[in-house]
């Protein structure tokens, strides 16, 4: 039995939660008032401040004149502080932003003395399989968690082991972050309610000193605290106050013998709460949006304007975007007043960043005649992208091609035209000033007057995207039509008419990092021979690589190049829903809906760079689940569903778009893929790693172990891969034969006290009506692989990539006419299997450097080669520390092991 106890006084602190961030803040100053007067009246006593800096931040922006006094604290060890700036939830952002996170924290911590070097993870709903190489490769050599550890472990610890065989020990906190608590409930009695908890949990400490951890939620310690197990204490049963560093690292002694290899998703000791993955979907889509346009904004930014300093900016759009991700925020978990400001919070994040991306695209631009079009491609491969843009139509209705600086002549896909005619009014004379008055300066709606014609009792504007007139004088026209509307005081007719225009689908190839310029002009293109057009008939899409059919009912029959075959791809299974927030629930006798009332189809465009087929399904779905919440609701409301089905040149997957007007509430909506034969396995990628896992979960404590799990990039089953645009729940069903990918989990409440999958409440039962998502336009967007090689044969990693990451399109704004420039090639990552998390400029030992970040997806690792302008290349940690600096004349040559994460910094 253990003899001696340590106590570690700490907080959980949910920035926002049941209640929004302001309100939970004004209880966190007077909290941590209370704890730098107990720090600072009694030297032994210690404080942990919960593993995040934001909630030191969020006290010190409030009690700025503290800042010394905290200092001074974390100075002499009585407080420990980061290492993160948020806790996260770790499946609900990309590995990137954990990185940023972890940098973020511990830069702010080292402000104030420095971070405890504990990968402190208490309350996330399940971890990630890379975080231990993750904490490994900043230097952090222990983790403490609680939720999402398998039911082998029986120690208080194990050695938790990355994909890549990195290590961290990992404290157990098998009974919680709180398990202190009861034992502190009558403070005359804590010896002898430790001796009971002790007994209680004697096979798991070993010669260890029990680990204490007191405190919980929003709540300080009690002032007393320190007095109380002083008096507890004795010779026979020692009792100590310590930090978790301090536990960790001066008072455990045994070895620990258990590994854990990958992720933590397991319930056997602890709620994993897996509902989280897909309730409020748009909270996952302005998530997955923020961090792709921030990505954007950095790799734009050094591409164009490496010079440029938009740190504040990118700083700004960093920081929202990770306060975002905490467990409590992104998840969706809270109220609805909560989730407008995460909402609210992550555009913000996607605005600044949206700026800094922009305003380099303008820089590139600049030199671009603005009759032109900039394309650039944010990858570190080339890529041949089709855009979409809107060009002025042939005046002979002749075709349009593409022309680029080396003359290349590509095909042009047109698919619709704009109207000619903006606006035909009858005005009197004296309202013509009135009319005029529209015009700012050259601009009117929204585009720009290309000439004009004045007759008595007539003007026509002639208006252009790109004018081809010079100059326009707005105050000489001012003159002339005040003369004429004297000189015809009647009825005036005023006619704006736009040029003919069409949206033109173009193929652009794009290098490396790097941009092209191109040009519309009339004239016809020849095929190019080792490119298959797209075909298209009203029921089937084909372009070489692969093809869709479309039954009467809906469903798609997918054929992939290797032959196999993927038959009634997108049937949407509709069930009600009485759980809550945090976990699905099936009403015991709920209505499940499969089958459509109705279906339409219609090809919309049939090639030959992109066809496109728009199916609507009207479903009669229930409105809500009835007074007796374990049945559906008799009434019903038809909702049509919209399918797009799209094709383009020479692309291996078949992209879909489903997407309905929400007007049911308390269900979930699924869309079912089938497999050829069934599975036993299934895979999905993010957060640095494709993680495979059984068709089941495990489960021996509170909830019904579901096997949904989370997909970031894309999940695979047997010979189907689908990619994903945000993070997203997937589960294998009917035995392994069909792939079910969530659309939507529709609930109204943020915790139900009674929940037929789980024996205990996950917080209060409070009304979150916004998490219904009535009136709301739901879309989600995917890509069908299909596959017999599995992902990896697949080159999903690679796909994934393409489909998630659009090339950027600015047109010019050089004058019109001047020659397009010569297209422009930057750092390029060649090589399979190799996935570029970040590239963005640096500073490090004060000379400006590229940081890429790189990951070998692959259980054999990776050999990629980088190429650029660089003559040095620097591996650093994840803190941006030199760890080696090697020559490199424009190319550098990589063996990464398996599932390894290498920083280098380029100069």
């Amino acid at each position: 039995m253990p003899s001696s106890a340590v106590f570690v006084p700490h907080f959980h602190w949910d920035r926002e939660w049941y209640e929004p961030f302001q309100v939970f803040r004004h209880r966190l100053v007077g909290a941590f008032d209370l704890i730098l007067d107990v720090l600072e009246s009694d030297p032994g006593f210690r404080f942990t401040v919960d593993g995040q800096m934001a909630a030191v931040e969020d006290y010190l922006q409030m009690r700025p004149e503290n800042r010394d006094r905290v200092a001074a604290l974390v100075a002499s060890g009585q407080l420990a502080v980061g290492p993160w700036l948020i806790l996260l939830d770790e499946f609900l952002c990309s590995g990137e932003t954990i990185v940023r996170n972890l940098q973020s924290g511990w830069a702010s911590a080292r402000e104030l003395g420095g971070s405890m070097p504990v990968g402190y993870l208490p309350d996330m709903f399940g971890h990630v399989a890379q975080m231990p190489q993750i904490l490994v490769r900043a230097g952090i050599e222990d983790a403490a968690l609680w939720r999402g550890v398998p039911g082998s472990v029986e120690g208080h610890a194990f050695w938790w082991e990355a994909p890549d065989g990195s290590r961290v020990r990992t404290e157990y906190l098998f009974d919680g972050y709180d398990n202190g608590l009861d034992v502190l409930l009558v403070p005359d009695q804590i010896g002898r309610a430790l001796d009971d908890y002790t007994r209680q949990t004697l096979t798991r400490w070993g010669d260890d000193p029990v680990l204490a951890m007191a405190g919980t939620d929003h709540n300080a310690p009690h002032p007393d605290l320190g007095r109380w197990l002083q008096a507890a204490s004795t010779d026979e049963r020692p009792i100590r106050i310590a930090t978790l560093q301090e536990y960790l690292r001066a008072h455990i002694q045994d070895e620990v013998s258990a590994v854990v290899r990958g992720e933590l998703r397991s319930h056997a000791r602890g709620n994993i709460l897996p509902g989280v993955l897909s309730v409020r979907l748009g909270l996952k889509q302005r998530m997955a949006t923020a961090e792709r346009t921030v990505r954007e904004a950095e790799r734009a930014l050094a591409l164009f304007a490496p010079d440029r300093d938009e740190s504040p900016f990118l700083a700004l759009a960093w920081r929202k975007i990770i306060e975002s991700t905490a467990h409590d925020s992104v998840v969706g978990s809270g109220t609805d007043e909560t989730v407008e400001q995460v909402d609210a919070r992550l555009a913000e994040a996607q605005h600044a960043a949206r700026a800094v991306r922009d305003g380099a695209l303008a820089a590139g631009a600049a030199v671009v005649p603005s009759d032109a079009h900039l394309v650039v491609n944010t990858l570190a491969v080339p890529r041949t992208a089709l855009i979409e843009v809107d060009a002025a139509a042939p005046v002979d209705g002749s075709a349009l091609v593409a022309v680029t600086a080396d003359r290349r002549v590509r095909p042009v896909q047109m698919t619709s035209e704009a109207p000619t005619v903006l606006s035909d009014e009858v005005v009197e004379a004296p309202q013509l000033e009135r009319v005029l008055r529209r015009i700012h300066r050259r601009e009117l709606f929204g585009r720009l007057i290309d000439r004009y014609e004045l007759t008595p009792g007539s003007l026509v504007f002639h208006l252009a995207e790109v004018p081809a007139t010079a100059e326009f004088d707005l105050l000489r026209l001012r003159t002339e039509v005040a003369q004429a509307a004297v000189e015809h005081p009647g009825v005036w007719r005023v006619l704006t008419l736009e040029e003919a225009r069409v949206t033109a689908v173009v193929p652009v190839d794009v290098a490396a990092s790097g941009a092209t310029a191109f040009r519309l002009v009339p004239g016809d293109a020849v095929a190019e021979p080792h490119v298959e057009s797209v075909t298209a008939t009203p029921r089937r899409l084909t372009n070489g690589l692969v093809a869709v059919e479309v039954a009467g009912d809906g469903l798609l029959t997918v054929t992939g190049a290797d032959g196999t075959v993927l038959r009634g791809v997108g049937r949407l299974v509709d069930g009600g829903d009485r759980g809550d927030s945090y976990n699905y629930a099936p009403p015991a006798s709920g209505v499940v809906i499969s089958e459509p009332s109705s279906v339409a189809i219609e090809l919309v465009e049939s090639g030959p760079l992109r066809a496109r087929l728009l199916i609507t399904r009207v479903y009669d779905w229930p409105v809500s689940l009835s007074g007796d919440r374990d049945v559906r609701s008799e009434e019903t409301v038809p909702t049509p569903v919209e399918t797009v089905v799209e094709l383009r040149q020479a692309e291996p997957f078949v992209r879909v778009s489903v997407s309905f007007l929400n007007r049911s509430a308390d269900h979930r909506l699924r869309l079912h893929v089938p497999l050829p034969e069934p599975v036993a396995v299934s895979a999905s990628s993010g957060q640095f790693a494709v993680t495979e896992r059984g068709l089941e979960a495990e489960g021996g404590w509170g909830e019904f172990p579901l096997p949904t799990f989370p997909a970031s990039e894309f999940v695979s089953a047997g010979a189907a891969t689908v990619l994903v645009d945000h993070a997203t729940e997937y589960e294998v069903v009917e035995g392994g034969s069909e792939l079910a990918i969530t659309l939507l989990r529709a609930i109204g409440s943020i915790s139900v006290n009674i929940h037929p999958l789980r024996d205990e409440p996950a917080a209060t039962e409070i009304a979150a009506p916004g998490a219904q998502d009535l009136g709301v336009r739901v879309e989600n967007r995917l890509a069908i692989v299909p596959s017999a090689a599995g992902w990896r044969g697949a080159n999903a990693v690679a796909l994934a990539e393409e489909f998630r990451n659009d090339v950027l399109v600015a047109r010019g704004t050089a004058p019109v006419g001047g020659a397009l420039p010569e297209a422009m090639s930057g750092l390029a990552v060649h090589g399979r299997d190799t996935l570029v998390s970040s590239v963005r400029r640096v500073t490090l030992d004060g000379r400006p450097g590229v940081e890429v970040r790189l990951v070998a997806m692959s259980d054999d690792g990776a050999t990629p080669t980088l190429t650029g302008e660089f003559t040095e290349a620097a591996q650093v940690d994840l803190l941006g520390r030199t760890i080696a600096v090697e020559q490199a004349d424009g190319a550098c040559d990589l063996t990464l092991g398996p599932w390894e994460i290498r920083t280098l910094v380029l100069r």
